[in-house]
């Protein structure tokens, strides 16, 4: 089973060949450079709060390959709270239930910013996204994990990333005693030819991370670009599958989509060595 401790560097062993931007450290080969600036003026919805002082570090190492049915865990063991919700629409990708988190880079908009929130979106008009995240550890069958870092951080409508002072779109949360937290966010754009994606990072402790990404269902995705505030770009005919990191991860990290209110709804366990 791959080691997540941190190196730094965030090599790995990625099964990205894809010649987009938005590298992933391990064999992607670009940089993750959006279409837009990145600009924007929302105001932060909660006060920043020091991760360092919580338990995180710095640095793009992860948790490597895809863990199958071995790693299930006994039925006494497994979280209940986040296992993958059953799609409802046609095409949709249903989560595994227990696996490892396939690593990707953090990119070039990686920024640590520190903001312990949950509502993440600043501001930042789209189709609302709610994300209820668990964290596990598989080779402790699937152990829920407790007081765990979970970052995430991803592209607006318009497919640019928050820079500079701008914190759009970026935030922490603390896992629960169930290994539990929530995300309330909107669904990404697309830029430079890559599949639509959510980046993230969970640090168990102060020495130990895991950087991936999540992708979405492709049908869902061409019809949420139907609706402002997407429609003001043309969007690609098909976002995932020209992308080659998507072919190679997409599998085991696309998020299970589900209506919720005016928007979507994911439930997703993420499992770590």
């Amino acid at each position: 089973m791959a080691d997540n401790t941190n190196t730094g560097s965030g090599s790995g062993s990625g099964a990205s060949t894809g010649t987009g931007t938005d590298a992933s450290t391990g064999a992607g080969t670009g940089t993750d450079a959006g279409t837009g600036a990145g600009a924007g003026t929302g105001a932060v919805s909660s006060p920043a709060t020091s991760r360092r002082a919580l338990l995180l570090a710095a640095g793009t190492a992860g948790a490597a390959a895809v863990l199958a049915g071995a790693c299930a865990a006994p039925a006494t063991t497994r979280p209940t709270a986040g296992q993958p919700s059953a799609p409802t629409t046609a095409g949709t990708t249903t989560a595994p239930a227990c696996v490892l988190a396939v690593r990707a880079g953090a990119g070039p908009y990686y920024l640590d910013v520190g903001l312990i929130r949950s509502d993440i979106t600043q501001g930042r008009d789209g189709v609302p996204l709610r994300l209820d995240l668990t964290v596990v550890r598989v080779p402790d069958g699937c152990r829920p994990l407790a007081a765990a870092g979970v970052e995430v951080w991803h592209a607006d409508a318009a497919g640019n990333y928050s820079t500079g002072k701008d914190t759009f779109l970026r935030g922490t949360q603390i896992t629960d005693h169930t290994g539990r937290c929530v995300f309330h966010t909107i669904v990404p754009g697309w830029y430079a030819g890559l599949a639509p994606h959510i980046h993230f990072k969970v640090r168990p402790d102060t020495h130990t991370e895991t950087t991936s990404q999540f992708f979405f269902p492709e049908d869902l995705l061409t019809k949420i670009y139907t609706r402002p505030p997407y429609t003001r770009r043309t969007p690609p005919a098909h976002p995932n599958t020209r992308d080659s990191r998507y072919r190679a991860a997409g599998t085991t990290m696309t998020l299970p989509l589900t209506p919720h209110h005016n928007g979507y709804h994911a439930t997703y366990t993420i499992g770590i060595t």
